[in-house]
């Protein structure tokens, strides 16, 4: 399980340090993907496995099932971890998730998420406010 959140920096060449928490978990080799609100979705092998045959099943017929499969496909790669500990994350997946320099690592159940930190202070800032509403709502999901 990964929980935490991390502060960490991207260097020019697209490397960035692995929390030591993580990398036991994660292995030495994970899948790193465009996942949503704009960062990045790290899954360890297994995880990544399961994830691909739930989406495997989706019907081929329906639009949406089409996009969300394609896009999730599309900007998925397999990272190894370095003797440093740190991955090579591809620049259309920096792009993507407009990472610079500063990043957040977070530790979330089953999966990592690598974010932009302003990206992040954003998102935290702005859900923060409405997370009684939102705990409020996952009643109807047995928590």
């Amino acid at each position: 399980m990964f929980m935490g959140e991390y502060q960490h920096n991207v260097d020019p060449k697209g490397r960035l340090i692995i929390p030591a928490k993580f990398r036991e978990h994660l292995g030495d080799c994970f899948v790193i993907t465009r996942g949503l609100d704009n960062c990045l979705f790290g899954y360890p092998m297994d995880e990544w496995r399961k994830l691909e045959e739930k989406l495997k099943q989706l019907p081929v017929t329906k639009k949406d099932a089409r996009a969300f499969t394609r896009f999730f496909f599309s900007g998925a790669t397999e990272v190894e971890l370095d003797k440093q500990g740190r991955i090579n994350i591809p620049t259309t997946l920096l792009s993507y998730a407009k990472v610079d320099k500063e990043c957040i690592v977070l530790g979330v159940s089953s999966r990592i998420e690598i974010w932009a930190k302003s990206a992040w202070e954003t998102y935290f800032d702005d859900s923060e406010d409405s997370f009684n509403e939102i705990a409020e709502n996952m009643i109807d999901f047995n928590i």
